[in-house]
């Protein structure tokens, strides 16, 4: 399970079981992450977290990185037995967009953030899931 966080939206995606495909699963409020995850824990299984990490060009913290840790430090404390990875999300937000702007969708479509976030979070997937598979 991938996460885009951001102070406004949580974008959350999911892999199948032999971690084939990635899929957008949901775009949640940071304030009801904590509940969607106990009851989405309840019937799916969950091999580990993967959180976007981000980075400035140079390669040091974005701003966001004190959000985004806070963050990790709530799922190690709530969910303890699910591992915790880290991945460099530069340019995930624009791929998303890209992604979203080549698809042929409305402006009105293309402007959807939570789609951004979700989508985002779906690349985020991928890239941890091709880099493990080298």
């Amino acid at each position: 399970m991938a996460f885009d966080y951001g102070t406004k939206r949580i974008g959350i995606a999911v892999t199948d079981p032999l971690q084939i495909i990635a899929t957008g699963l949901d775009t949640i409020h940071p304030n009801l992450i904590v509940e969607y995850l106990k009851k989405y824990l309840q019937t799916e299984q969950v091999e580990r977290f993967i959180v976007g990490e981000p980075k400035q060009m140079d390669n040091t913290p974005s701003q966001s990185a004190i959000h985004v840790k806070g963050f990790v430090n709530l799922l190690n404390r709530t969910f303890p037995d699910v591992p915790i990875e880290m991945l460099d999300e530069r340019f995930t937000s624009k791929m998303a967009s890209a992604t979203i702007a080549q698809s042929g969708m409305n402006k009105k479509g293309r402007q959807n953030k939570e789609l951004v976030d979700t989508i985002s979070a779906v690349i985020l997937l991928q890239s941890w899931m091709r880099k493990k598979s080298f």
